[in-house]
């Protein structure tokens, strides 16, 4: 798929990793929809953007608001869902066990709200006229590293990213038919909101941790693997890790 001229919806597009999937696709030229809660951010990214963006806000969890951002969108092509939220808890802390309802808040956002955008945008995708190869539209999703090789406190969130990978394989399949391709992005360590907070000493160790390129991830590179998913075809019900090789450690 081109992108020039294509219409592309970014979830938790007004920082981190999905803001700089939306100035990736508008540098080439594709019209987005950045959907997010955060309304100052959103909106001063759009506004800076110009006129191939526009901000609406969304939970991605709530089905009225995902549609609204679609409707907003009119058509869409492209589909990068970076919207989710990041624990850090024991299962069982000096506290006791974890409170249930933590652990369903991440799901909730992490696999309901990955799960709501992917079918919501796929009926859409549907409508639209087939290209080369018959294909409709591409979703990317986020998943993590931690998936895959979670830490001592990560039980939430290991579990939420790694049911964003098993998805992404079954519904590549489901929408294969509509020329509708599903991936998934798995990152390790990059340099978002999440981890800006931190002090140096600590982004250094954090960094020193990664074989190579020894460093934490630029969004950037995080947005170039998804302008390629999304130009190459044969690209389809795959998990890539972007990590440099990172394995993480138990804690």
């Amino acid at each position: 798929m081109t992108l020039a001229g294509r219409t592309a919806l970014v979830t938790g597009g007004a920082s981190g990793l999905g803001e700089a999937c939306v100035r990736a696709l508008v540098a080439a030229h594709a019209a987005v929809t950045i959907a997010d809660l955060n309304e100052a951010k959103g909106a001063a990214l759009a506004q800076e953007l110009g006129a191939l963006t526009q901000y609406c806000r969304t939970d991605v969890c709530d089905e009225a608001d995902v549609l609204a951002a679609l409707d907003e969108a009119e058509r869409v092509d492209i589909v990068i869902h970076c919207a989710g939220i990041a624990t850090a808890e024991r299962a069982l802390g000096k506290d006791g066990p974890l409170a249930l309802d933590r652990f369903e808040r991440v799901l909730r956002v992490n696999v309901i709200g990955t799960f709501n955008v992917n079918r919501l945008a796929a009926a859409m995708m549907v409508k639209n006229e087939p290209g080369p190869d018959g294909e409709r539209g591409v979703i990317i999703n986020t998943s993590s590293v931690a998936a895959f090789d979670g830490q001592i406190g990560q039980a939430a969130y290991s579990a939420s990213k790694g049911a964003v990978a098993a998805m992404t394989l079954p519904l590549a399949r489901e929408f294969a038919r509509f020329g509708i391709r599903v991936l998934s992005i798995a990152p390790g360590l990059f340099r978002t909101p999440l981890l800006a907070g931190l002090p140096d000493e600590a982004m250094k160790q954090l960094a020193a941790t990664v074989p190579f390129p020894s460093r934490l991830g630029e969004p950037s590179e995080f947005a170039s693997l998804a302008m390629h998913m999304i130009e190459n075809r044969m690209l389809n019900g795959e998990v890539v890790r972007l990590d440099g090789a990172l394995r993480m450690a138990p804690r």
